[in-house]
């Protein structure tokens, strides 16, 4: 086999090492899939750093013509890149008009509101753990009523209470069933 067919090899496996583990980040972050599997991910990484030097140099000398598959694959990487940061930015989402986080000693979870009544709850952890939970909701008066809860269980209840005075939102009620509304640890969400 001649050199130039291992160096597209070397392009085309690392380029597919490269796209599987930013798949992962939807999976959870990819920093914790470098910890669990960095004997597999780092020789892709270096691998991929190698190849990409060497499309670059290779470019230069002999050309688009002899390198196509090389720039295709990486530039596939490039493209990969760009569009995962426009579809998880707001770019092509509905304008937020409410945004609030509450931190707890593991997590950060961060509420978006939409002004087409969609909403996320972006829930970020230790080591680039990250997930995201789609939600439904309304307001009425000072009170968000979800009809569909951006969390997995009852965290997060389907009723919430915003005081703008104190630029919180409330998530907790009393037994009496009125909402706390006195600022505690993990008792409210901070108003940006």
């Amino acid at each position: 086999m001649n050199r130039q067919k291992t160096y597209n090899i070397i392009a085309v496996i690392s380029t597919l090492g490269i796209l599987a583990w930013m798949v992962t980040d939807y999976f959870g972050g990819m920093f914790i899939y470098l910890l669990s599997y960095g004997l597999i991910i780092i020789p892709i990484i270096i691998l991929y750093i190698v190849s990409f030097g060497d499309t670059v140099i290779s470019l230069t000398k002999r050309g688009f013509k002899q390198n196509k598959i090389k720039v295709i694959f990486h530039g596939l990487v490039i493209l990969t890149i760009i569009l995962t940061n426009i579809l998880q930015s707001d770019l092509l989402k509905s304008k937020r008009i409410l945004t609030a986080t509450l931190k707890d000693d593991q997590f950060y979870y961060t509420l978006v509101f939409r002004e087409n009544g969609s909403c996320e709850n972006q829930v970020s952890g230790i080591f680039g753990f990250q997930e995201v939970f789609h939600g439904k909701y309304r307001f009425k008066g000072d009170t968000i009523i979800f009809s569909k809860k951006p969390y997995e269980n009852n965290f997060i209840h389907d009723t919430l209470l915003i005081n703008r005075k104190e630029k919180a939102i409330f998530i907790h009620k009393d037994k009496e069933g009125n909402f706390s509304a006195t600022k505690e640890w993990l008792n409210h969400f901070e108003i940006q």
